[in-house]
């Protein structure tokens, strides 16, 4: 091999090596497609949901959320920390935003360590499991949810409202192992307690939600005969009514819930 050959193929090598490590060889697209697919595979956490969440609040909101959130750091003790928790959780959720409400009623939670204060956590996130859309900020709301009713329960199990607000999770958010988990919570606890007005109502809902009108009817019927001035009772008994055609007993039950519900 003459010098001629070997310069060629000594340069080749320098410019390899020059290309490789001195220059930037990934196009634009190919960059702007990997830093989505790390920014993907991080989890949602309060920092940015907090962060997302500032970039849509108007002028006149942020000095007020400035002046609680320095509140909240210069806080003493536990009751004015507390106090400010509530306000900004109060304040987020008027803005639309339950996830964030819910993580500040989580942290008063954290506290108080109270059935009360986990109930309102975790209804909190629920409602942000009910009409969040994104798929990463639901899954954060659902296992914030979980987890706080969970502790609510612990403290009183005697109380059925919190597995039924459980149940409802599940039924908003189902476990890809178990989709049926919330459904079944119900109707195990309406078989341990037949006449739980409650969970005839959210299963009544359920089963006017897939178009089962008749199971719908029975269960409902059955609650209204238990509680006549149950709002909810009237209102998904003559819903449930309506869709299978009776016009003239559905009329009867929704001018009793309009009432019920004016009252």
């Amino acid at each position: 091999m003459d010098r001629i050959q070997w310069a060629v193929i000594s340069l080749a090598v320098a410019l390899f090596f020059v290309m490789y490590f001195g220059c930037d060889t990934k196009p634009g697209k190919h960059k702007i497609i990997e830093k989505q697919r790390v920014e993907n595979a991080e989890s949602t956490n309060i920092s940015s949901l907090l962060l997302a969440a500032k970039e849509d609040i108007t002028t006149s909101d942020a000095p007020a959320l400035m002046s609680l959130e320095m509140e909240l750091e210069s806080a003493g003790d536990d009751s004015t920390k507390v106090e400010t928790l509530k306000s900004l959780s109060s304040m987020w959720y008027r803005l639309g935003k339950p996830a964030i409400a819910g993580h500040y009623a989580e942290e008063i939670a954290m506290l108080e360590n109270s059935e009360n204060a986990w109930s309102i956590a975790g209804t909190t996130y629920s409602i942000c499991v009910q009409r969040e859309s994104e798929a990463k900020v639901k899954e954060y709301c659902t296992d914030h949810a979980i987890s706080s009713l969970e502790n609510a329960s612990s403290l009183n199990p005697a109380n059925p409202q919190h597995k039924i607000n459980l149940a409802l999770v599940y039924t908003e958010s189902p476990p890809s192992d178990n989709p049926m988990k919330g459904i079944l919570m119900l109707v195990e606890m309406n078989k341990q307690d037949p006449d739980n007005v409650s969970v005839l109502n959210q299963l009544g809902r359920l089963a006017i939600k897939t178009g089962q009108f008749d199971k719908a009817i029975e269960r409902l019927g059955r609650a209204v005969e238990l509680e006549p001035g149950n709002s909810m009772s009237n209102c998904l008994y003559g819903q449930a009514l309506k869709e299978k055609g009776d016009q003239s007993q559905a009329s009867v039950y929704l001018a009793r819930c309009e009432e019920l519900t004016i009252d």
